[in-house]
């Protein structure tokens, strides 16, 4: 079963953009992620970070996420409603959290390149395409596992679920 299309607008960042300016370093201590969710990308560029609403796709350049492997830059994500993160390619630590926490995150050079700010962005990883307002691209096929851990919501999700299908097994 995959999950269902993700459609949304395009807030545009640049290449580089590190966890330190996705959430900076001082809300580190912070716990509740709405809060989280109200300082991100502060660092970045205020105006750009106003902008960001609940639904929106941010579409990155390269290396997308790097720095340090802080969880709570996804959590920032997440709790602004961030719906995906589409770039040029990411930071391993950066896409390995997005996938653990159930933030899709796309790794497509020619799309990143092509989504402007402030367009229309529809996500299908079931039928594995990106649509923007002038192209369409296609994705490599997913792995099973990646399309369950996305559909449960990250990775704890995904283990409680096997584990209490485990239990029922018994």
């Amino acid at each position: 079963m995959s999950a269902a299309p993700i459609e949304g607008r395009v807030v545009r960042l640049g290449d580089d953009v590190d966890t330190d300016v996705l959430l900076p370093g001082a809300y580190l201590n912070v716990t509740d992620p709405a809060e989280l969710g109200r300082h991100l990308l502060e660092g970045y560029d205020p105006e750009v970070a106003a902008r960001v609403q609940a639904g929106d796709v941010v579409v990155a350049g390269r290396n997308m996420g790097c720095g340090s492997s802080r969880e709570h830059a996804v959590l920032a994500l997440r709790a602004r409603g961030v719906q995906a993160v589409v770039a040029e390619s990411f930071a391993r630590i950066f896409l390995r959290n997005c996938l653990n926490l159930g933030l899709p995150a796309v790794e497509h050079p020619a799309a990143a390149r092509a989504l402007a700010d402030g367009e229309r962005v529809r996500i299908d990883l079931g039928a594995g395409t990106v649509e923007g307002e002038r192209g369409r691209w296609e994705l490599p096929p997913q792995p099973p596992f990646l399309t369950e851990l996305l559909r449960d919501g990250g990775l704890v999700p995904w283990v409680r679920r096997r584990l209490h299908a485990h239990d029922r097994e018994r």
